[in-house]
């Protein structure tokens, strides 16, 4: 289903900027004042002879018309205003739509103000515990600042509310790789043979020991990226294509950082390398390329990892970033977990909802992979909302190449709306109609399902119900 596009609070803006009365600006694009207020107070959805009037009398740029995903924000603030300090306050669902159309400054604001306040809250009962075990000799200064300040929280949310895609930075790197290579995706030597031809950058093999953590290295002086001897293709094209948004995009990510404002310390660092790494999966992965060979694949992502010289991961990542404007892909999202089921990475174009705090749903497939060998698990599931995904996952290792390193496993998941699944290999031999859904949450903290045998803990904006004479398999309902 196509989603209705509302932009009311950017059209008044642009009226107000030019100071124009709404039959003033209404007038211009050829519609009625009535139909531009319905418009400005997001009653109506814009349609594209509008958005092509603004373009043509307002010189405005569409992509920076780019809509608001108020799907997300409706999420966020649902899960935050389940904290328990909101007791009583049960907001419906249009209430939650209205603040994130009309306001949604408002909702960023108030979402910053509540993650502030959990990390507040956290940082006392760190010092209440410390003062009650007698371990209370802890310094003032930059360790509290660190429990308080979360940058990777600050840069997830940047990457979240952007939808996962930067066209400045992906039309860049599409341009470049169509100089590399014509017709083939750009391999280790032309990136390597390009580093140096412009930008006088020689690479070299570093041997370390299998105990080291070393990827690579940049000597800004003698001029050498320094790679681990022994990387596989994929993850040694990867650093050099990263290196190489480093030095050629500087101008483009300094200005997305200084853009987005980030408050806390590291924020910024962060992002930066979050951003050359687009640039390298986008250079490695041209975009039109890139779409129409998963479109021809249908979405295979084996295919497209062999068609491109690259991981699996690069490509699920790859594949969440397919949103540009008027050539956009099949929606997916895109998870990394380790086996205790911590996040570490997670990229979505989707609605699907992604807790802020706490872990995972154990039902969901991405926890099953670690157990499923090299088989590649499909699920249809089912979040609170009602939505259904299709839901893939496999379990990936990465060695360094030595008996005595232990390598590192994580579990890979991507998923798109059951509404695509027509488009995507992984539902060959499903019945949509018949096959099981799995029902899955958020997290158990705002997770309402009652009738979950999994279930680790109660909503946290729910009373309990323990009777002492029947206990079931979760020991308390609500």
């Amino acid at each position: 289903m196509r989603q209705k596009f509302f932009a009311g609070t950017q059209i008044r803006r642009l009226r107000e900027s030019h100071t124009l009365t709404q039959s003033a600006f209404a007038e211009r694009l050829g519609i009625s004042s009535s139909y531009l207020n319905q418009i400005e107070n997001n009653q109506r959805p814009i349609t594209a002879p509008v958005l092509l009037g603004l373009a043509q009398s307002y010189s405005v740029n569409l992509t920076e018309f780019a809509q608001e995903d108020t799907e997300r924000l409706i999420a966020d603030l649902r899960e935050a205003l389940a904290d328990p300090i909101f007791a009583g306050l049960t907001p419906n669902g249009q209430d939650l739509k209205t603040i994130a159309a009309n306001v949604p400054w408002f909702a960023h604001a108030f979402l910053g103000l509540h993650l502030a306040f959990r990390r507040t809250n956290e940082r006392m009962q760190m010092l209440d515990e410390a003062f009650a075990t007698g371990h209370a000799g802890v310094e003032h200064g930059h360790e509290h600042e660190q429990v308080v300040r979360l940058p990777y929280e600050e840069v997830r949310d940047f990457f979240h509310y952007r939808g996962n895609y930067l066209d400045g930075l992906d039309r860049a790197a599409e341009e470049l790789a169509e100089t590399l290579a014509r017709r083939e995706p750009a391999d280790c030597a032309a990136l390597a043979d390009y580093l140096f031809s412009h930008h006088a950058v020689r690479i070299e093999n570093e041997k370390v020991e299998p105990a080291s953590r070393f990827m690579r290295r940049f000597d800004r002086v003698g001029r050498v990226l320094w790679l681990r001897d022994g990387l596989d293709f994929s993850t040694r094209a990867f650093l050099i294509a990263h290196q190489i948004g480093l030095l050629e995009q500087e101008g483009e990510i300094e200005a997305i950082i200084t853009g987005a404002g980030f408050r806390t310390s590291g924020a910024a660092a962060i992002t930066r390398i979050a951003l050359a790494n687009y640039f390298g999966g986008a250079l490695l992965m041209p975009y039109e390329r890139f779409l129409a060979a998963a479109r021809t694949a249908r979405y295979d992502v084996e295919r497209l990892c062999q068609i491109f010289g690259t991981s699996f991961e690069q490509v699920g990542h790859r594949l969440s970033t397919l949103q540009r404007p008027n050539a956009r892909g099949v929606p997916f999202y895109f998870v990394r977990i380790d086996r205790a089921g911590n996040i570490l990475k997670r990229h979505s174009s989707t609605r699907f909802q992604f807790a802020r705090f706490g872990g995972t749903c154990p039902l969901w497939n991405v926890h099953e992979a670690f157990e499923a060998g090299h088989r590649t698990l499909v699920q249809i599931a089912e979040m609170p909302d009602g939505v259904r995904y299709l839901s893939i996952a496999r379990a990936a290792m990465k060695s360094v190449g030595s008996h005595l390193s232990q390598p590192r496993h994580y579990a890979l998941g991507i998923g798109c709306e059951i509404s695509y699944a027509q488009d995507v290999v992984y539902a060959d031999g499903l019945d949509l109609r018949t096959s099981p859904v799995t029902k899955i949450g958020v997290s158990c903290r705002i997770c309402e399902r009652n009738d979950c045998p999994q279930r680790a803990a109660p909503p946290i904006d729910r009373n309990l119900i323990i009777d002492p004479d029947r206990r079931e398999f979760v020991p308390f309902k609500f």
